[in-house]
């Protein structure tokens, strides 16, 4: 088989159950822990443009800023303390999320939620309080905190509440408040930016406790899974909680599938170096590679330096953020298109449709600022030409919001076993963050020393990860999570490492039947 979809018949077992209104609102609630991931994209290029911001905390960027247009425009933002107060929120959300996992696991979903939202809030009020740069950079590190936990315990959450055949839709809404919050931040910007005296970069960073308030709130009366409550020996009240979440009393089968499952988890004495074993070497390699590729698309680049970018290739500053807030615009509607679409469609097609349209925007992207800006970086761009390239942009966005945006979360949650679930979605955090930190800190360097070449760096990583989707991703549309490791066994490369291990779940389940 050349691709990578292969062969599993999800008509081979299925759960009874329905999607109920108890579930939705669950997951709408737990959901809202992508607003906090998202704020912070969104909000901290705005702030980064702000001239009162830049002239209190930043101001060698803030000089450079006010040479002429005859300067280099390619490397006038180039600071590391500035690059540092954005990346500073990812190095520590990488940590935070190798104890999340752990928390997790011992704790249920709900508790790891509740607690990032509360430590995403103190970061919150020590940002829009902030008298210097370390208490700026202090606060990042309690927001990383909170996203560190959030981005860990959500995913899952979503997963295992949701029923099989909407896991999909249900688990992309964590993406449709990422990108809730990355517009929100952008059109809180945009107004903050005009208030007189200096102050409104106060109230774009301190209004992050809003989203940090209702997922904490949210989180204490959110129910756990029952996938977590058998996990922790509490089986009675995971079949109330199964019968409630699917809307029927016929669960024996699901919950003999929970049951087992968790039986192997005991036998598992450190999941970590489990994860590391050969017969889960497909779901390493994506804990690894899926995150990884997804920040290697340079979304991030455009989101979270949106204003600066805009304003690098000759925005002014309240157009710059406009153009952030239509490209938030453009992320939101396109994230509906990827939830309507993906439990009929399926994953694999979307990643392939998406990562093609992004590999075309971004070299045409590339090609438009090199043709004005050329090498030198010094250009005049006339509004129909600033145009193209915010239509360039917005094309790209649109790519992402529908593919590699949401289905890089979906993707990692619904593949890894209970046995190291925890582990396994913490390692895609780790890596996640990693790369977030890594493109955050660097990206200003790179835009001054690539110049227009960023854009085809980033487009030539499209074309790899897009390849890796038709040759090693299998579908997982609409095969319950316990079953899942029956696609690697029948998939053309995975086979070779699951043969001896691929079926042990599933003889488990049999006897537990």
């Amino acid at each position: 088989m050349a691709g990578g979809g292969g062969g599993f018949n999800d008509a081979q077992k299925q759960y009874p159950g329905k999607m109920t209104i108890f579930v939705f609102l669950a997951c709408l609630v737990a959901s809202s822990g992508g607003l906090i991931f998202g704020y912070d994209i969104g909000i901290s290029g705005g702030v980064t443009s702000m001239d009162p911001f830049l002239s209190r905390f930043f101001p060698t960027v803030y000089a450079k800023e006010r040479e002429v247009v005859e300067t280099n425009q390619y490397c006038k933002f180039d600071s590391e303390l500035l690059t540092l107060f954005t990346s500073s929120l990812y190095l520590a959300a990488l940590v935070a999320s190798l104890f999340a996992g752990y928390i997790t696991k011992k704790c249920g979903r709900r508790v790891s939620m509740l607690g990032g939202g509360l430590i995403f809030l103190a970061g919150a009020i020590l940002n829009g309080f902030a008298q210097n740069v370390a208490m700026l950079i202090i606060g990042r590190i309690f927001l990383g905190i909170g996203v560190g936990f959030s981005n860990q315990a959500v995913p899952l959450y979503l997963s295992e509440m949701a029923p099989a055949k909407m896991r999909g839709m249900l688990n992309i809404s964590f993406q449709l408040m990422i990108t809730i919050g990355i517009l929100a931040a952008n059109l809180i910007n945009y107004f903050t930016a005009k208030i007189s005296g200096g102050w409104g970069w106060r109230i774009s960073l301190g209004l992050a406790a809003v989203p940090a308030v209702i997922m904490a709130g949210g989180s204490i009366f959110l129910p756990d899974t029952p996938n977590s409550l058998v996990a922790r020996g509490r089986e009675q009240e995971a079949r109330a909680m199964l019968r409630r979440i699917r809307g029927t009393d016929d669960v024996g089968l699901e919950f003999d599938d929970l049951v087992a499952a968790s039986e192997a988890t005991k036998a598992i004495a450190n999941p970590w170096r489990t994860l590391l074993e050969r017969r889960y070497r497909p779901q390493l390699a994506m804990a690894l590679l899926i995150p990884t590729l997804q920040q290697l698309t340079g979304i991030n680049v455009v989101m979270f330096y949106a204003p600066v970018l805009f304003k690098t290739i000759g925005f002014g500053g309240t157009a710059s953020l406009m153009s952030a807030v239509i490209t938030g615009v453009v992320n939101m509607g396109a994230t509906f298109v990827s939830i309507a679409t993906v439990d009929r469609l399926g994953r694999r097609k979307l990643l392939l449709q998406g990562g093609t349209q992004m590999i075309l925007a971004q070299f045409v992207l590339g090609t438009l600022i090199a043709v004005k800006f050329g090498t030198s970086g010094v250009a005049d761009i006339s509004r129909p030409y600033a145009i193209g390239v915010v239509f360039c942009i917005c094309v790209f966005v649109s790519a992402f919001a529908w593919s590699w945006g949401p289905l890089g979360w979906l993707v990692p949650s619904e593949i890894f076993p209970l046995e190291i679930r925890s582990a396994a979605q913490s390692a895609v955090v780790v890596f996640n963050m990693i790369f977030t930190f890594a493109i955050a800190q660097i990206f200003l360097m790179l835009l001054c020393r690539l110049k227009f070449g960023l854009f085809y760096f980033f487009g030539a990583w499209e074309v790899v990860m897009t390849l890796f989707v038709y040759f090693f991703l299998p579908e997982t549309k609409g095969i319950p999570i316990e079953e899942m490791d029956r696609i690697w066994a029948s998939h053309w490369y995975w086979k070779r490492f699951v043969d001896d291990g691929g079926n042990r779940k599933v003889e488990l389940t049999s006897r537990a039947v």
